[in-house]
């Protein structure tokens, strides 16, 4: 992890789009809400996968969204971002009802988040310098020496600094989730979604990936949404935590709260029980 922290401390040699800090939301005066769900309900495949679910994410903090398999944890993402559009509910982005947002309102909606995928979403045919200058070239269209500039910065600030003329096939899968969080950040978006940060990697792969959330957290002020069956993880990186059960958040708290919880569904999921009220949730 040193050579991350330290690229963190170095990149404050280049100019760099910061958003302002956040009120502490754990005060007197918490955060205004950057995202708002707000009765939303999804169906699937005949299932109800979000039933009413409501909850506010606030400016600045880093919220940790738990569940069992199948509970709507990278559904309630997708919503976020507009790639699925509940069936009743709405969905505000930094005040944008994007459910009902036109092509342009969306869009500029979209530009305001960063999505960390699951499997990193890679492109094979691309280095790693060019997959994480996709979005400046693509989407912003900047002048070259703009991008190289940016992109060597955001390499920097993950530890990938000297990866940028490798392969996806050439790097480890830890490289590519940095190499994906490089990307999800190039754009200085608002909000960074992390699907399932640390799955696939080893323990001491994972306790790093922890340390860069929190590394690109402390510097760029974002705010952070993750899915995660890692509780480790959970514990480890998140402001709050919010239980989804049965298509709702059964438990909205800080880690402490969690931990302290007698109720049984939280209770299974944190300790890993074969049995309790998550075994009987549908798959």
């Amino acid at each position: 992890m040193a050579a991350i922290v330290k690229g963190v401390d170095r990149i404050d040699e280049t100019p760099m789009v910061v958003h302002p800090q956040p009120v502490d939301y754990a005060g007197l005066v918490p955060a205004p809400s950057i995202i708002e769900f707000s009765g939303v309900t999804k169906r699937l495949g005949g299932r109800t996968v979000l039933d009413g679910m409501s909850l506010q994410i606030r400016r600045g903090e880093t919220l940790c969204i738990l569940g069992g398999s199948g509970a709507g944890k990278s559904v309630t993402l997708k919503h976020v971002v507009g790639l699925l559009k509940p069936d009743a509910g709405t969905v505000k982005v930094d005040g944008v009802d994007i459910t009902r947002a036109r092509n342009g309102e969306l869009e500029a909606a979209r530009r305001k988040i960063g999505y960390s995928f699951q499997g990193s979403a890679l492109l094979n045919s691309m280095t790693v310098f060019d997959n994480v200058a996709l979005p400046l070239r693509e989407l912003d269209r900047l002048p070259e020496p703009e991008v190289t500039r940016r992109v060597e910065e955001t390499l920097k600030l993950v530890g990938l600094a000297d990866a940028g003329t490798k392969y996806p096939a050439e790097i480890s899968g830890g490289m590519k989730k940095r190499a994906g969080l490089a990307r999800a950040v190039i754009g200085r978006p608002q909000i960074v979604l992390y699907d399932e940060p640390t799955a696939g990697l080893d323990p001491v792969m994972s306790s790093t990936i922890n340390d860069l959330i929190l590394a690109l957290q402390e510097k760029l002020h974002v705010t952070s949404v993750l899915v995660t069956h890692d509780m480790t993880s959970a514990f480890r990186v998140s402001d709050r935590l919010a239980m989804l059960f049965q298509g709702r958040i059964v438990k909205l708290g800080t880690p402490e709260e969690f931990k302290a919880s007698d109720d049984p569904a939280i209770r299974q999921f944190i300790h890993g029980e074969s049995e309790g009220p998550l075994t009987r949730e549908p798959s």
